[in-house]
């Protein structure tokens, strides 16, 4: 299995070595091993695993760097795959369910993972901010309730790296708002296909400090964005 891995990302042209490759199918074991108590994945074949989530959460590597923040970062998806291919990331997975942090700590533990810190909170009660060198998330929310979970925690000249699919024009056309009260410039964004499935990046730059009552507390980024 490790070197089937090798070959699939050797598709997409990301190059990684046989113990990244070994660390990545001891993680999909554990995955599916604890997937029944943690309802962690609806997505279970091999090969949909590291297509749809190992591949994809790699595919913005070149964009991280230094310290590195992944909110809802659930299954550990981008986080725990960043932390396997660049050992030299700084990364803090935040997520609101305990159980799901649960998870992110036995896989740390089991796949000796030295480089990541697993923190139960919900995002509005997290108090790093202007902190973090990159912030991310994937598959979390629509991008003015992301901008205004991701930007605060950035610190002025880092960026947020947000994962999207391919139909996300309409929200970067809604996003105006929040880019410009939370001091956010959208830097790039690129399309890659993902074996029959087209994904977007959005490499938003944080200009200046987000205001201090960012994110909002009582669902608010959701119910009434910004």
């Amino acid at each position: 299995m490790k070197e089937k891995i090798k070959r699939m990302f050797d598709q997409v042209k990301i190059d990684i070595s046989d113990e990244q490759a070994e660390k990545l199918f001891m993680f999909y074991q554990i995955l599916m091993r604890e997937n029944e108590k943690y309802n962690l994945t609806a997505i279970k074949d091999f090969d949909d695993v590291v297509k749809k989530h190992f591949i994809d959460s790699a595919i913005a590597l070149p964009y991280f760097h230094g310290k590195v923040l992944d909110v809802g970062s659930g299954a550990g998806f981008p986080g725990i795959v960043l932390a396997i291919l660049n050992e030299k990331l700084q990364l803090t997975l935040l997520d609101s369910l305990n159980k799901r942090v649960n998870f992110l700590n036995m896989v740390k533990e089991e796949l000796k993972i030295n480089n990541i810190t697993a923190i139960h909170s919900r995002v509005e009660d997290f108090k790093q901010k202007n902190f973090f060198d990159c912030v991310t998330a994937r598959a979390v929310a629509e991008l003015p309730t992301l901008l205004e979970y991701l930007l605060p925690f950035v610190k002025i000249g880092g960026r947020a790296v947000i994962y999207k699919g391919s139909n996300c024009f309409d929200e970067v056309e809604k996003s105006s708002e929040a880019l410009k009260i939370l001091g956010g410039q959208i830097e790039e964004m690129t399309n890659y296909s993902l074996f029959d499935n087209t994904r977007t990046l959005v490499i938003v730059k944080k200009l200046f400090s987000s205001p201090n009552n960012f994110p909002r507390g009582k669902n608010l980024p959701r119910k009434k964005p910004l």
